[in-house]
């Protein structure tokens, strides 16, 4: 049978991380950041919404705080990470992984 006929798709597997960043993990990170937003956001409302019911405005200080310490917590992340790259004078581009499996920092020959 002649197999060479039949289209194939390559993938190095540098090709393919970068497709799992863009497609899965980019998109997960703005939702997870988003829902904190809202988290936060929610408890604001609440707060603002009922002035006189103590219990109910306790429970909106926490949605808030939590928000906060979860916005706070995803914006530290992406800080250090940059500051770590930029410490050691790597950009990001410069990251190659070869089809072997093995992590080169700088250029790849």
């Amino acid at each position: 049978m002649y197999l060479e006929i039949i289209p194939t798709a390559e993938a190095g597997v540098v090709s393919l991380m970068n497709s799992i960043n863009r497609v899965i993990i980019n998109p997960l990170i703005l939702f997870i950041f988003a829902l904190a937003l809202v988290y936060f956001i929610y408890g604001l409302v609440q707060f603002l919404l009922n002035p006189n019911n103590e219990e109910l405005r306790k429970t909106s200080k926490q949605h808030m705080f939590w928000g906060i310490i979860g916005l706070f917590i995803m914006t530290a992340v992406f800080g250090i990470m940059n500051l770590i790259m930029n410490t050691i004078g790597v950009d990001s581009k410069d990251i190659k992984i070869d089809n072997t499996g093995k992590i080169h920092i700088g250029d790849v020959k």
